[in-house]
């Protein structure tokens, strides 16, 4: 690796590393204002509170990590240009292309430490800041969470419906419980309703009525208290939508075909997760050939005009990326596009701008 590689891989890392930790002390302040009122009201513990703002920080790197990567890029590339320094370096015969070697290197380690992050760091700090957050924040509102008309697939042949689904008192009413075989209907168990012991571990049904259809008859069986174990819990009938978000890669594809079976509401969002993990990692090299491109060039306006439409660049981004995401809930856009688009558009820009700016 050459010098003037080593130079601007410093000021890479350098530039992106000092935004990222004026960025940290401000952003733990504006939170910390809004929650103490819940911090005291709950008596957190001191030790539960450090751990969720170590949580919210990797929790937000990882939502925000772009658009300060490409601000700093832009930051040190346009004091670069301002400095003729870029100038200088064009002078001596480098091509613009070999200009971008450091940026691509830069780029690459950024992209690659997020994709590792996000295997098993990351989504282990979501699901611990989105716990806090249920916890002390919303804690009301799940504890009385209730639902309506779930109907699920537990396995290949049991299908389950219950009419309300209430989380605090682990109890379902109007049940039923059906075992499909093929095109056979082969049993049918009815419950006005089921409550899960979580000590026992299993549930207790209250007028209990099953049908077991035989080949020339049917066995019904009534109890108004019946005792058993089934192989599911009532979460797992309505899990909370951020579980997903703590899954690694691997386990993520292993619930997300398991949601399918089970026909959840929520299937799009998950797999929407699973893609953005993907895709994310990869704006990292996007956004430095935007910034690079646009930053590279002395310009009368300077470092302002630079950093004004890398603000401007960054908020399309983001609203590119909100946009999609509405769509893959509300009107069931395809997931993996919805994760990608902005990719492909902001990519399309960062080709334009460097074969420009090699001009």
């Amino acid at each position: 690796m050459k010098v003037i590689d080593k130079y601007i891989l410093r000021r890479y890392f350098g530039t992106f590393l000092g935004l990222m930790l004026l960025f940290v002390p401000i952003s733990i302040i504006l939170d910390l204002s809004e929650r103490i009122d819940k911090f005291i009201e709950h008596h957190v513990p001191l030790k539960e509170i450090l751990g969720y703002y170590g949580d919210f920080l990797l929790y937000f790197f990882n939502i925000l990590f772009p658009i300060f990567l490409f601000l700093s890029v832009i930051w040190f590339t346009s004091r670069l240009a301002q400095n003729t320094e870029i100038i200088a370096m064009l002078n001596t015969g480098m091509p613009f292309i070999r200009l971008l070697r450091p940026y691509l290197i830069g780029a690459t380690i950024i992209a690659t430490s997020v994709l590792l992050l996000n295997l098993s760091i990351i989504p282990k700090a979501r699901i611990g800041y989105n716990e806090f957050w249920v916890k002390y924040v919303h804690s009301k509102y799940f504890k009385t969470r209730e639902t309506n008309d779930v109907y699920r697939q537990i396995d290949p042949t049991h299908y389950i419906y219950a009419s309300n689904l209430n989380h605090q008192n682990k109890t379902a009413y109007n049940f039923v419980m059906e075992e499909i075989a093929g095109d056979s209907l082969k049993s049918k168990l009815y419950a006005d309703r089921i409550v899960f012991n979580p000590k026992k571990k299993n549930y207790t049904l209250y007028n209990m009525r099953k049908r077991v259809y035989l080949k020339n008859r049917e066995k019904i069986t009534n109890k108004s208290r019946f005792d058993t174990i089934f192989n599911f819990t009532l979460d797992d009938l309505t899990p909370v939508t951020y579980i997903a978000e703590g899954l690694n890669y691997s386990a993520l594809n292993k619930f997300i075909k398991k949601e399918k079976l089970r026909g959840s509401k929520n299937i799009k969002k998950f797999e929407l997760e699973k893609y953005k993990r993907m895709s994310l990692p990869i704006s990292a090299f996007i956004l430095t050939f935007i910034a690079v491109a646009m930053a590279s060039q002395k310009r009368r306006s300077g470092i302002g005009g630079n950093l004004a439409f890398g603000i401007t660049v960054s908020m399309l981004y983001i609203l590119f990326d909100r946009i999609f995401g509405v769509m893959v809930i509300k009107s069931g856009f395809s997931p993996m596009w919805a994760a990608w688009i902005p990719n492909i558009i902001f990519g399309l820009l960062a080709i334009y701008l460097v074969r420009r700016a090699k001009t």
